[in-house]
């Protein structure tokens, strides 16, 4: 969009960008932009808070009637008010018996137990098979209710990318886990692609089941829950490192996009 912004000045069009990446955004040089201090994929604020976005959109607009330039950065002044941890915000599911250790702090600290943790540093005290399947199944089951009262409060759901319902999601993941090649549950989509979405569906879920009305939870604290103290979470681990330690190259692309980047475990 920066360099965009150069040819719509070059027809007499005045342009402003809001840029989340201010190195890009010095790179690219565009006429005006705004930098965001907002994560990826929020370039004008938290969701369901209109008034701090109208401020974010209004200072943008701002820089097409004041001087400057060329090529102007401005960086807006306020934080996201969603990054400040909610402490009245709790897991929907109760906390399970074995708190795992923080992603990438190694399966070490997870010794405690003789049975693995959720997530285990990442997943790293389980494997494929059933147990971890119907681990995983059982906990969105639990979560069910919690995902309906949040759809009811928000009046909406990202859920629905695969087409399938989530209990369908639930299963075809799980038979992955379980160390099985099924076939795709959707019409003409393969089974890796018909995977990835009916994992982006059950991240959704989960996240959106997290929601619970009355709070304002962090993005950082919904992370720090899916990835580190879920079966869920555990399981993308599992199933993401078994995919590309595999020879199956289209099942490797799409396994790099079962765990953000920030939350794969080092090594």
């Amino acid at each position: 969009m920066s360099a965009l912004g150069h040819y719509l000045e070059e027809e007499g069009i005045a342009s402003v960008a809001i840029a989340l990446i201010r190195p890009q955004a010095e790179h690219t040089r565009p006429p005006r932009a705004l930098w965001v201090p907002f994560e990826l994929g929020r370039p004008i604020g938290p969701p369901c808070d209109p008034a701090f976005q109208k401020r974010v959109i209004l200072a943008a607009l701002g820089m097409l009637v004041e001087g400057g330039g060329p090529v102007r950065i401005v960086d807006f002044p306020e934080d996201d008010p969603r990054e400040v941890p909610d402490p009245g915000w709790h897991a929907p599911v109760s906390p399970h018996p074995n708190p795992p250790p923080l992603a990438g702090e190694g399966a070490a600290s997870a010794s405690a137990s003789n049975s693995p943790s959720p997530a285990s540093g990442g997943g790293s005290g389980w494997g494929l098979g059933p147990a971890l399947a119907d681990a995983v199944e059982a906990e969105l089951r639990a979560l069910a209710p919690a995902y309906a009262a949040s759809c009811v409060a928000r009046e909406r759901s990202t859920v629905g990318l695969s087409g399938l319902p989530p209990a369908e999601c639930s299963a075809y993941v799980a038979a992955w886990l379980r160390g099985e090649r099924p076939a795709s549950p959707v019409a003409d989509m393969s089974p890796g692609l018909a995977l990835r979405f009916a994992i982006d569906d059950l991240k959704a879920f989960a996240l959106e089941a997290a929601l619970v009305p009355g709070t304002s939870p962090s993005s950082k604290q919904l992370g720090d829950w899916l990835w580190n103290e879920t079966f869920l979470g555990a399981g993308l681990q599992v199933l993401r490192r078994t995919i590309l330690a595999g020879d199956d190259e289209r099942l490797k692309a799409v396994a790099a996009f079962f765990v953000p980047a920030l939350r794969v475990p080092p090594g």
